[in-house]
Order: C-alpha cells, then sequence, then structure tokens
C-alpha cells in the first residue's frame, strides 16, 4: 500500500483515490469483535451494522447501531469485516464477501468520493455525478506504466494495462480488463480529456458489455 508520500504523484486526486496512512492506522487499531459484529436485514436500508446480542432456536437477537434491538433469522444475519477492510481498493480481498459488505465498501468509498473499485478483474464505477480532479494531466502521468497492483483503482489503470498487453501482442489479456455498469459517463469523460484517441484496439476481438465497448487509448505510448 502507497505511503502518503509515494502518493504525491497523484496530485490533489490523491484523497479520492486511496485511504490516508493515518486513516489506515487508525483502523487497524479500532476495537472490533468477530464473533458479535454483524449486518442484519433490514426493510428500509436493506442492511445495517449491529451487535449480536443472543442466538437461540434460529433467531438472532441482535441491537443495531441505531440502538434498536431487532430479532432476524440466522440466514438474515452476516458478519461483518474487520475495521481494517473498511473502503478496501479490490473487495475480493475481503474476508467475508457477501451482498451487505459490497454495498457497504462502496457506500463507504463513494462518500469519499473514491468513485473506483475492484472486485477481483472487475472495476466497479459509482457516477458521482459531478467532475471530480481525477482525470488530469498529473493522474495521466502517474498511471503510465504502472501494473495493475501499484496504483489505486481508476479507468486509467484498466485501459493502461489493456494497452500493455497490446503492445506486447498479448491479446487474450485484454479481454479481462471489463469495466461494469454505468460506463457512459466514464467514456464521455475519457473523451473530452482524450479527444479522438479512444479507438477499439486492432486485431483484439469486440466485446460488448451494457452497450458500451471496451476500448483503449493509442496515445498512451
Amino acid at each position: 500500500m502507497s505511503s502518503d508520500a509515494e502518493m504525491a504523484i497523484f496530485g490533489e486526486a490523491a484523497p479520492y483515490l486511496r485511504k490516508s496512512e493515518k486513516e489506515r492506522i487508525e483502523a487497524q487499531n479500532k476495537p472490533f469483535d468477530a464473533k458479535t459484529s454483524v449486518f442484519v436485514a433490514d426493510p428500509k436500508e436493506s442492511f445495517v451494522k449491529a451487535t449480536v446480542q443472543s442466538r437461540e432456536g434460529g433467531k438472532v437477537t441482535a441491537k443495531t447501531e441505531g440502538g434498536a434491538t431487532v430479532t432476524v433469522k440466522e440466514d438474515q444475519v452476516f458478519p461483518m469485516n474487520p475495521p481494517k477492510y473498511d473502503k478496501i481498493e479490490d473487495m475480493a480481498m475481503m474476508t467475508h464477501l457477501h451482498e451487505p459488505a459490497v454495498l457497504y465498501n462502496l457506500k463507504e468509498r463513494y462518500a469519499a468520493w473514491m468513485i473506483y473499485t475492484y472486485s477481483g478483474l472487475f472495476c466497479v464505477t459509482v457516477n458521482p455525478y459531478k467532475w471530480l480532479p481525477v482525470y488530469n494531466a498529473e493522474v495521466v502521468t502517474a498511471y503510465r506504466g504502472k501494473k495493475r497492483q501499484e496504483a489505486p483503482p481508476h479507468i486509467f489503470s484498466i485501459s493502461d494495462n489493456a494497452y500493455q498487453f497490446m503492445l506486447t501482442g498479448e491479446w487474450l489479456k485484454c479481454f479481462s480488463y471489463k469495466l461494469l455498469y454505468p460506463l457512459e459517463s466514464q467514456l464521455v469523460k475519457a473523451k473530452k480529456i482524450f479527444g479522438n484517441n479512444l479507438i477499439h484496439p486492432p486485431g483484439c476481438t469486440e466485446e460488448v458489455i451494457n452497450t458500451q465497448r471496451i476500448t483503449s487509448r493509442q496515445s498512451w505510448n
């Protein structure tokens, strides 16, 4: 994980891409009880954080973060990940990977305007509905030539890695770099930045996901 000093190359975009060292240290030192910390199903919020009070006869009684005491079925209770996994960049690395954990992580990252998150081979994008300082020339330069694991989640990382695979003739690997819905706004933003350099990779079989083509930028050389 990059230090604050190493993240300086991303300029003003840094806090929108990765947690600070201070935040990571605080999360690691935060008290956590793996046996009682859970998510429970909620009719309004879908899932809420809660602390298990008791388990009996296939039922679980828990106290929610909001102070309410609820009793739900065992299959409506999901173990929570330790705080160090909060705002994790690749959700495939979670100890407990399930719907509430994914939703909570995306919600927390979105609240911090970290709109890009990896999930294994995929890059999940949540539309911020506003322009963020994560597409400037400084950020483009910071991502150029870096492997995916060497930088925070970003569409630039996906594009640059796909382009590097094209240069080396590893065409099949370009299929691994897929962007999940919604893509339209991100491609529009990319086009504003890169102009007409967004093209379909020659020789690479076209693949359509949510009606949007996977594209690469030839000028990243």
